[in-house]
């Protein structure tokens, strides 16, 4: 359980230690050194600010749009991490039979449940490490888009419908709503599986209030970039899912007859 829950606090340890460095007091411009400066937060600024630019200088709708084209570019990735999670969803059953099986805890026992660990894993086509891959990606892109907002001026003094894009949100409505929509989220992508295994269940309550204490804390901008991020996983993660459902529910009445 530890592992599990490793990965979502290891990330937010590391999201909180880089948005504190220093060079987020200073303006993102062309001339910003350094490769995080160079490849990551400066072409995020930019694109933000051509898209702005093209809408009346509308920085909140560019950061919808700049958010979007982000998600379909991630979408093989995230289609590959939600088959992957729901692969691994499908065979918990099988690997409870196996640490059952070999339950002692000798070096010879653990050996063995590894090995039939991972001959499960290759028969079933799962690779346990491929939904960690789109959240190891994200973190750099979420990074940026924090920097890109607090050393972006044009971005950082702009206001879009009842928050300023630079401070976090008055009224704790887009927190509250990233929560809520990252609660769905992984509500859906259960959706198919009857007897989910702890880690997720306790996940599917955890990562929401993360979210939400990041988000009270964070620009509103980057509370923006959640919201509609968790939206177009919520219709991607449904329209991937649905056919898991429809074989669930056929089961379920089939047993029921």
């Amino acid at each position: 359980m530890r592992k599990k829950l490793g990965i979502p606090f290891a990330l937010a340890s590391l999201m909180l230690l880089l948005s504190g460095c220093s060079s987020v007091n200073k303006p993102i411009t062309a001339e910003s050194t350094g490769i995080w400066n160079e490849y990551i937060v400066y072409p995020l600024s930019w694109v933000i600010t051509q898209f702005a630019e093209m809408m009346g200088n509308n920085y909140g709708l560019s950061i919808v749009v700049v958010t979007i084209l982000i998600r379909l570019a991630l979408l093989p990735l995230m289609i590959k991490q939600t088959r992957s999670s729901k692969a691994m969803q499908d065979i918990q059953p099988e690997l409870q039979k196996l640490r059952e099986k070999y339950s002692s805890k000798d070096a010879t026992t653990q050996q063995k449940l590894q090995k039939e660990t991972m001959e499960l894993f290759q028969s079933q086509g799962v690779n346990p490490l491929a939904g960690c891959l789109p959240l190891v990606i994200q973190m750099p892109i979420l990074l940026g888009f924090y920097h890109a907002i607090m050393r972006t001026q044009e971005i950082k003094n702009h206001s879009f419908l009842w928050f300023d894009l630079g401070n976090p949100d008055p009224v704790y409505a887009l927190p509250i709503i990233a929560g809520i929509t990252t609660f769905l989220q992984q509500k859906i992508m259960m959706g198919g599986t009857n007897n989910p295994n702890p880690q997720m269940k306790m996940l599917l309550y955890i990562m929401p209030v993360m979210i939400v204490v990041f988000a009270i804390n964070f620009p509103a901008a980057l509370s923006l970039y959640w919201v509609i991020g968790n939206m177009f996983m919520i219709v991607q993660t449904y329209f991937i899912t649905a056919p898991n459902r429809k074989k669930t529910n056929q089961l379920d009445r089939g047993a029921k007859k």
